[in-house]
């Protein structure tokens, strides 16, 4: 990944751009077929070439902002998008994201906490029996030891549910079962959503079973996004940090037109990047049963030094930086410093001075 972002960056050396998007439109096919040879992978995922891209693309939005001395995130996106992302959260969640196996006692110290949605990796090891046995005991423990709590946030006053199968499932069938038992349960309506359950080649209509079923890896581009939702998926996944912040734009905007709701998932980054997703959280229209934006944010769960990092944030110590209670609150301060994504931070500047 580290050799395609380098070879993207040969690619537009003492070239001219007029704008980001215009550039990713021309780099993804290249690298994404360089990714083919390298990896010696022929079905590479685009994700993969996409995720390569982040890097170059922030730097090529920050040096457009620069050259026409665009203030703030709202100035430098193209007109064609910007109803897409036009909503203007004052609080956005963090939500944090438990593995799967995850002992309920951590969730539930979360919930404590005030993180109010979680999310939850299904898709147990094993073959599909073992897998859908595990799933189902894990959403009966969680449901029993969460499932009672309260929020302000939700339409219904109920804690949500965000799962996360990561295309485990092979069947919709299998799907339909971990589905059924939460209504047996009674915790079908707490559950917001139930992202990416089959893999990306798996057409099977989820418009009709009574949950909100997400695209995330599958949605690589706008025009893969559309088909998911010709296939019944009820909301997209969104990743600027993941698949670059010019398909985002797109994504978001496709969805907006198709009047399907959007919502930020994370990778496990680090604290700036995670300001470039909380641009597009803040923005994104609200999640049908909720009241603020989502935001998937999980780097201070798994980053050994989370606080030193934060400390290279070129805004560190801002109010909307971090999470109080399981929100990020988002001032005029924030969506005028844009969370501070287009300010050139001191430590890493540092390392190219010569």
């Amino acid at each position: 990944m580290y050799a395609m972002s380098e070879y993207a960056l040969q690619l537009i050396n003492n070239n001219s751009f007029t704008d980001p998007l215009a550039v990713l439109d021309e780099l993804l096919p290249e690298v994404h077929a360089y990714g083919k040879i390298i990896t010696g992978n022929p079905d590479l995922r685009k994700t993969f070439a996409l995720n390569s891209l982040v890097c170059v693309d922030n730097a090529l939005w920050k040096l457009y902002a620069d050259h026409n001395g665009f203030e703030c995130f709202d100035d430098m996106i193209p007109d064609i998008y910007k109803s897409g992302l036009s909503y203007r959260h004052s609080q956005v969640a963090s939500i944090p994201a438990f593995g799967i196996g995850s002992d309920v006692s951590k969730i539930k110290a979360a919930a404590d906490q005030g993180y109010f949605i979680m999310k939850l990796k299904t898709g147990a090891p094993g073959n599909q029996k073992e897998m859908i046995d595990k799933d189902i005991q894990f959403l009966t423990e969680i449901h029993k030891t969460i499932g009672s709590y309260e929020t302000p946030y939700t339409k219904n006053g109920k804690i949500p549910y965000y799962f996360d199968a990561n295309g485990r499932y092979e069947h919709i069938d299998t799907l339909k079962r971990f589905i059924d038992h939460a209504d047996k349960i009674k915790a079908l309506d707490q559950i917001a959503v139930l992202e990416e359950p089959f893999d990306e080649f798996n057409e099977s209509y989820v418009g009709d079973l009574g949950v909100c079923i997400a695209a995330d890896e599958s949605a690589h581009t706008d025009e893969d996004a559309k088909n998911k939702i010709e296939q019944g998926y009820g909301a997209i996944a969104v990743k600027a940090v993941a698949k670059t912040l010019s398909m985002t734009m797109k994504i978001a905007q496709m969805a907006y037109e198709e009047n399907i709701p959007c919502f930020c998932a994370d990778l496990t980054v680090n604290p700036i990047l995670v300001d470039w997703n909380k641009n597009v959280a803040a923005r994104l229209q609200p999640f049908p049963g909720m009241k603020i934006g989502l935001l998937e944010s999980n780097g201070h769960q798994y980053y050994k030094n989370w606080d030193q990092m934060m400390s290279y944030h070129p805004r560190s110590g801002a109010s909307w930086e971090q999470a109080k209670n399981g929100l990020y609150p988002l001032d005029k301060e924030f969506y005028e410093e844009s969370g501070g994504v287009l300010i050139s931070p001191p430590h890493y500047m540092e390392m190219f001075e010569k």
